[in-house]
């Protein structure tokens, strides 16, 4: 059963669970079930709409972010919003990790859905031994 707005903190947090579950799995077309049609993103200074955007999106994302390892945190809940904190991991074609740390706005339509998400994401080169997200 889905998590449904007006989220609880039981529910609020299930809905991180669940988008940390999937993000995980690098599989666009997974992932783009949780948005709406017509879900707004803004990802840095990249803006989308629709989920053949988004699937579009993280396709080229994780060509580029190898080896992605994510880890989200609720930060916080009111109705149909939740704000998490996340940090990931991932190298690039020449072998060089990085940590990319960021915090995301959701809004949540009546079927669960996500639509809009607002994600602001700095990125900190680190060395293969700093890594604490393990695959």
């Amino acid at each position: 059963m889905p998590a449904l707005p007006v989220f609880t903190a039981e529910t609020a947090l299930a809905k991180v669970q669940a988008a940390e579950d999937a993000w995980n799995t690098r599989d666009p077309d997974r992932v783009a079930l949780a948005y709406s049609e017509d879900s707004e993103w803004r990802n840095r200074d990249v803006f989308l709409t629709g989920r053949d955007a988004i699937v579009a999106f993280l396709r080229d994302k994780w060509r580029r972010e190898q080896g992605y390892q994510l880890r989200k945190e609720l930060w916080a809940y009111d109705g149909n919003r939740i704000a998490v904190r996340f940090e990931y991991e991932w190298h690039d074609e020449s072998g060089q990790w990085y940590r990319s740390y960021g915090n995301e706005n959701w809004e949540f339509d009546e079927e669960g859905l996500m639509r809009r998400r607002y994600a602001s994401v700095n990125d900190v080169p680190i060395a293969a031994s700093a890594r604490r997200i393990a695959v």
